[in-house]
């Protein structure tokens, strides 16, 4: 089964032999169930099927427990005892332990190397969902990108983008007259919302070095796929900025990559746990969006597989683009549990030996109702499948073996120390600060003048011609930086040359919404 990646069998009741097909396995997948039923498991095959078949791979460790990908299984191991037995029962002959290149990443940089983007990159339109902002203040927030593109100011950090929103709310009338209502308050909201998403951790995110798409996609000495695994413990305090992490991910991955149809296996492969948390509270406008890139990326040679505990918590467009599918034990306690229940077998090609409801609410933990595209991409019979144990450790590394794995990593000292370089934040400070050393100097002038103009206005007591030394001083200290800002500004912006900045496939599909 060269150009399969091995499931597992069981032989009589179950299937005698079941495989995922590399050619399809672009074309998405499923694997669903309940907590325990074996989920976990799964994914870690699949995983290991890719890495010795040449295909990188991206996935999200929810639990921790997906580290022991990086050190091989063992028998003696209390959770792979049961697995001998297993393999012989499922005709896996030739079942052996290893381990898989893995690179560590965490967002954090705490359990991996640090993962980073910057605002520009990241964009306005998947920020704009990060931060839940308002019609009103997304419109807000595409102007302070604007300007930054027009003004050629790099947006890299947080402090960036909050320097340039204090910058527009103290030039707030005139930005109205070019573009529209620009609210204070609307500013003053998005300032918030980014306090919040800072305190959430999300500093640690926006910034440089940003990671490097072909970091993501390499091969080890012997050749087989990375194994990318992003720590996402801590990530689960902050749903929003997980998912919209992830869902950046696809669309520079879609930007990125050529075009290559149906190749003979992935480029890619790209695994969504907890993949709820990417549609719950979503606006139809994001969750079409996300239909979209997840059908255009597949002619990129990337396969994304959604993990999540039932069906329905992925939208039914999205499902139905899903024709690989990994169908663990479902509860069926309440009428809404076997109305869900009911509606998942009905997503399968039937099986004239079992009915499909009822194998998915018997199947034990370890097995799976699976059904995998074949010929031509035509949905298999739905199949009872024993799942194959993995070869990797089943369970997390030890703390001090993810630290030596970290130290020995080609990506050890790429991305650990951030890089601050001149950007907006700069830019606005460097502009303020001549300003407020031009006001200085105005205004030390101006007190240096002053016996002048007495004595001059004296001599021309009886001519009836005074100097005014209040209005010129009122007319200086009455010159606000945000005024002497505004004409600095108007100035540069009649010689800009248009330059834009590319920021990842989403915002050009939101621009027709």
């Amino acid at each position: 089964m060269e150009d399969h990646i091995f499931i597992g069998g069981g032989g009589v009741e179950y299937a005698e032999k079941q495989g995922l097909t590399l050619k399809y396995a672009n074309r998405h997948g499923l694997v669903a169930g309940a907590t325990g039923t074996g989920k976990t498991v799964t994914l870690q095959i699949l995983a290991e099927g890719f890495s010795n078949a040449g295909v990188p791979v991206f996935l999200s460790d929810v639990k921790g427990d997906l580290s022991g990908l990086a050190k091989s299984g063992t028998p003696e191991h209390k959770l792979h005892r049961p697995f001998t037995e297993r393999a012989e029962k499922i005709g896996f002959s030739d079942y052996s332990y290893h381990a898989c290149p893995v690179t560590f990443w965490d967002m954090f940089g705490q359990q991996g190397h640090p993962v980073r983007t910057t605002v520009s990159e990241m964009g306005p339109l998947l920020l704009a969902q990060l931060l839940e902002l308002t019609e009103a203040q997304e419109g807000i927030l595409n102007i302070a990108f604007r300007l930054a593109d027009e003004e050629g100011m790099p947006l890299l950090d947080l402090k960036d983008l909050q320097a340039l929103l204090v910058w527009v709310g103290e030039n707030a009338k005139d930005m109205s007259l070019r573009y529209g209502n620009v609210s204070t308050q609307s500013i003053g909201a998005i300032q918030r919302r980014l306090l919040v998403l800072e305190n959430q951790g999300a500093s640690q995110l926006f910034g440089e070095p940003a990671l490097e798409l072909s970091d993501l996609m390499r091969t080890d000495a012997a050749g087989k796929g990375m194994v990318n695994v992003l720590a996402a413990d801590k990530l689960m305090g902050a749903p929003k900025l997980y998912a919209t992490f992830l869902l950046w991910l696809l669309s520079e991955l879609f930007e990125e990559l050529p075009e290559v149809g149906d190749p003979d296996k992935p480029k890619l492969v790209f695994f969504f746990d907890e993949a709820h948390l990417l549609f719950e509270d979503a606006p139809k406008a994001l969750v079409d969006k996300v239909e979209q890139v997840a059908r255009l990326i597949r002619s990129k040679g990337v396969g994304v597989y959604f993990i999540t505990q039932n069906p329905a918590d992925v939208p039914e467009d999205i499902l139905g683009q899903l024709g690989n599918r990994f169908q663990h034990a479902l509860r069926a306690f309440t009428a809404k549990d076997r109305k869900e229940l009911r509606m998942a077998a009905e997503t399968y090609r039937e099986n004239p030996r079992f009915e499909t409801e009822e194998a998915i609410r018997e199947v034990g933990v370890g097995e799976a109702v699976t059904s995998m595209l074949q010929k031509k991409g035509v949905p298999g019979i739905v199949e009872r499948t024993l799942i194959r144990p993995p070869s990797s450790q089943l369970g997390p590394i030890t703390a001090a073996e993810r630290k030596a794995h970290l130290a020995a990593s080609d990506m050890a000292g790429k991305y650990d120390a951030p890089l601050d370089r001149k950007s907006a934040f700069e830019m606005l400070k460097e502009r303020a600060d001549k300003a407020a050393a031009e006001a200085a100097e105005a205004e030390e002038k101006a007190e240096e003048m002053e016996p002048v103009l007495r004595e001059f206005n004296a001599g021309r007591r009886y001519s009836g011609a005074r100097v005014s030394r209040s209005s010129a001083r009122t007319t200086r200290r009455g010159a606000s930086f945000g005024e002497a800002m505004t004409k600095m500004v108007v100035k540069e912006l009649t010689g800009t040359t248009g330059r834009r900045m590319v920021r990842g496939i989403l915002g050009g599909l939101f621009k027709g919404r």
